[in-house]
């Protein structure tokens, strides 16, 4: 029989059922966060379409990669946030595998490499559309992912995570997924980059108002902890509607009734900022999942609206 140990001060509990081992690895990929890696690539998807220029097998490829990466990422915050002491037992967040005793520290720097190994092979698979120059991207996007935990500046733990999530979460996914379709660049994936980035970045940030007092006890200085939880709830809010003014230019190129779209994400985005700023500690957890299906939504509807408009302007 499972057993439970007392609530400390503040009705925290101080430890939770030890779950099994495939539960512990399920838990360290952050499935709940995935949705991230998958919209950027819809929205550069979407933005192939609406150009004329959709070519299924790489932005498959590209999805592949983008979930790989983050789930090696994400195996990589644990891993060393769990060395750097970042991490501690019953914290408020979901449950650490690593710092519970769940999962070996070998074991995670094992399966870190081997995704990341994995990630390595289908980003090569890219330079036939790409070229070879598609290398130094991935070399990139690498140490970018080492460099969020580990490194002189981890930047998770100097403010810097928001800004590395716009980049590697946004910019990176949409620009290539519509580069290696299109064979170029153009503004439209800039801005759509920069939104889908932005969305994005409010998981980080709930996850680090959640965690405020925590961090700034292990010294881990995150937006929250620098500018205090008000200042950050605050930037929640004004992504979601720079986000979605970034991506005015298509939205009305594909009608005006497609406007609907963006109107409910906007909707769901205040109630979300609304619900966070009521919410502390483990009540915020669900949070962290609800802002990254509304991102998800948000990139489907603007991937079938763009189907829809290639659909109308071929008949």
């Amino acid at each position: 029989m499972t057993k439970h140990n007392a609530k400390p001060e503040g009705g925290r509990l101080a430890a939770e059922p030890h779950p099994g081992k495939l539960r512990a690895w399920i838990e360290a990929m952050r499935l709940r966060t995935l949705p991230v890696s998958v919209a950027g690539v819809l929205m550069g998807v979407g933005l192939a379409m609406h150009r004329g220029h959709f070519d299924w097998l790489p932005a498959v490829l590209c999805l592949l990669f983008a979930v790989v990466a983050q789930i090696g990422c994400n195996f990589a915050n644990e891993y060393y946030d769990f060395v750097g002491g970042l991490d501690r037992p019953g914290r408020e967040g979901p449950r650490r595998g690593v710092t519970e005793g769940d999962i070996t520290p070998a074991a995670m720097q094992r399966a870190m490499s081997l995704t990341f190994i994995l990630a390595a092979i289908i980003g090569c698979s890219l330079v036939v559309w790409g070229g070879w120059w598609l290398i130094l991207v991935g070399i990139f996007i690498f140490v970018g992912a080492l460099s969020y935990s580990a490194g002189p500046f981890p930047l998770s733990r100097n403010a810097m995570g928001e800004i590395a999530v716009v980049v590697f979460f946004g910019l990176i996914p949409v620009g290539f997924t519509f580069y290696l379709q299109a064979g170029y660049f153009s503004y439209l994936d800039f801005f759509a980059g920069l939104a889908i980035g932005l969305m994005g970045s409010n998981i980080l940030i709930v996850n680090n108002y959640r965690d405020r007092d925590d961090d700034a006890a292990v010294g881990k200085l995150t937006t929250a902890v620098v500018f205090g939880r008000k200042a950050v709830a605050w930037a929640y809010l004004i992504n979601g509607y720079l986000a979605v003014a970034l991506t005015f230019d298509v939205w009305r190129e594909a009608g005006w009734w497609t406007f609907i779209f963006p109107a409910l994400y906007l909707v769901g985005h205040t109630c979300l900022w609304l619900t966070m700023r009521r919410r502390e500690g483990h009540r915020l957890n669900p949070l962290l999942g609800m802002t990254a299906m509304l991102m998800l939504l948000f990139a489907l509807a603007f991937l079938c609206v763009n189907i829809k408009y290639v659909c109308c302007s071929a008949s």
